[in-house]
């Protein structure tokens, strides 16, 4: 993992200091990538691009090909077939060169990268998005960022996040490309999706296991699931969970009992997130998470903790994210009362899933680079995501007692203490008790009736509750107000 970013001159004008710009930008996002930083500034100082980058190995792990055009920045993991040793964004590099943009719907894994060529940008992101990208277009520059804070100082108005599956070009916009889907069985019956399932999910697992030292475990069904494939692979995994310390939500209790059914207690390291660890990380969360929706703060705090800790053990991790948009999760969504039918749920479990890049792995990315933790998430695997797509919500969502993420829990039971093979799915904050501390400690630093007078942002978007009024002002105190166009509502009934 790595952050990119460049400044190009629309205009064909020469940038002064063009590179110790992008340095500028870079060096706020430090924390993708504190191992090395590589700048150049294109030729006829037309403009700069660069990469901080992250050594996952003990050679230097590359994130750039600049030594000639095509000009290349990279921020992704690849699974392609290559030839040993070879880095990926040099894979990403041979199949440009072969496929021009053909090649993004070649590609399989988690990416975004930036090609400049002939005068020309385009940017790209994966099908499913994990990792950021954003640019505009102001004064005749042309600037990407894998965050929003590296463009603050050159663009105040017309900030775009890049959606996942499309590029965007200077010279021809924004466009969708077809995704990489990989050849996937048909599942017939039940029987065959709970053992396509499980195949598929085992070998996504296997695939991002290299370098692999931890699990986030929160203690719910599909963080265990993981942590139980993984230690097939690694019997010596470690594992990581959070709780509040005063009051443990039920993750905890969870998380312990996986880790005993798995023989890892010795390997798992709990942190305990006081009031005083969450009231000073609000503006910490705003700055990282760049939203002020208050589920994403919430969620972001949890998980900062948790990377925080799991960065003395590891620096590769795998998690469970991904599971509850594909497989029928979300239980106060697609089990809400005004949900009356499959085919309702169906067009709301897309919808979490088409704003998931915005959302859970917004939450999921920052949190988790914010101190410098790569993660992995087998559950977006290109097979086990079109896998999903053709298993019936009715297979998900299941028999008369509706158990969510039915097809999920019987492919993997007998890897699972029943205790969780048969647990409800909760928020992660809400598992972890950060919730209703948030309740309490935002409601001493702002007044909660001060709602009735500020009910929405200036862009019109209606704050949830109270607490949104603080997170929101402290996004104004530390981005342009245009940039809150930008936040996304996690549940769609709020």
């Amino acid at each position: 993992m790595s952050s990119i970013a460049g400044i190009l001159s629309l205009n064909g004008d020469a940038l002064e200091d063009c590179g110790q710009q992008v340095c500028s930008m870079l060096e706020r996002m430090r924390h993708r990538g504190p191992d090395n930083i590589s700048v150049r500034t294109l030729p006829d100082r037309h403009g700069a691009l660069g990469a901080n980058e992250v050594n996952l190995t003990p050679e230097r792990t590359c994130c750039t090909c600049m030594a000639r055009s095509p000009y290349i920045v990279f921020d992704g993991e690849l699974f392609n077939e290559r030839v040993p040793g070879q880095h990926d964004v040099e894979l990403f590099t041979e199949f440009y060169r072969k496929h021009g943009r053909d090649c993004f719907s070649l590609l399989e894994g988690s990416y975004v990268c930036a090609v400049v060529e002939n005068g020309e940008v385009i940017l790209a992101r994966d099908q499913v998005g994990a990792r950021p990208l954003f640019y505009g277009a102001e004064h005749g520059l042309f600037c990407f960022s894998s965050e929003m804070k590296g463009l603050i100082d050159h663009i105040r108005f017309d900030v775009n996040e890049l959606p996942p599956g499309h590029t965007y070009s200077t010279r021809e916009g924004l466009r969708p490309f077809e995704p990489f889907v990989p050849e996937i069985p048909e599942p017939e019956t039940l029987k065959d999706a709970v053992a396509a399932l499980r195949q598929l999910l085992v070998q996504a697992v296997q695939k991002r296991m290299p370098g692999v030292q931890g699990v986030s475990l929160s203690g719910g069904l599909d963080s265990a699931i993981i942590a139980a494939i993984a230690k097939e692979y690694n019997p010596d995994i470690h594992l990581f969970t959070g709780t509040i310390d005063h009051a443990p939500g039920p993750d905890l209790e969870h998380a312990i009992a996986m880790a005993k059914f798995l023989g890892l207690e010795q390997n798992l390291h709990i942190y305990r997130i006081t009031d005083s660890d969450i009231s000073s990380l609000i503006p910490r969360a705003v700055w990282h998470l760049e939203s002020f929706d208050e589920d994403c703060i919430s969620g972001i705090i949890s998980n900062y903790c948790v990377s925080r800790m799991a960065k003395q053990y590891a620096d590769v991790v795998l998690v469970g994210e991904g599971a509850d948009e594909l497989f029928g999760g979300y239980r106060m969504v697609l089990k809400n009362p005004r949900v009356t039918s499959d085919a309702h749920r169906e067009q709301l479990a897309q919808r979490l899933l088409d704003i998931a890049y915005n959302t859970a792995l917004r939450r999921l990315d920052r949190a988790w680079m914010a101190n410098s933790v790569v993660y992995r998430t087998p559950f977006l695997d290109a097979g086990v995501t079109a896998f999903a797509k053709k298993i019936p919500m009715a297979w998900k969502i299941y028999g008369e007692s509706q158990v969510e993420k039915f097809v999920l829990r019987e492919a993997f039971r007998d890897m699972l203490p029943e205790q969780i093979a048969n647990r409800e799915k909760l928020r992660f904050a809400m598992g972890v008790g950060t919730d209703d501390v948030m309740d309490g400690l935002v409601s001493a630093m702002i007044n909660p009736e001060e709602i009735k007078s500020r009910p929405s942002s200036a862009h019109g978007m209606p704050f949830a509750t109270f607490k949104e009024l603080l997170y929101y002002d402290e996004f104004l105190r530390l981005f342009p107000p245009a940039y809150e166009k930008l936040t996304v509502r996690w549940d769609p009934f709020k």
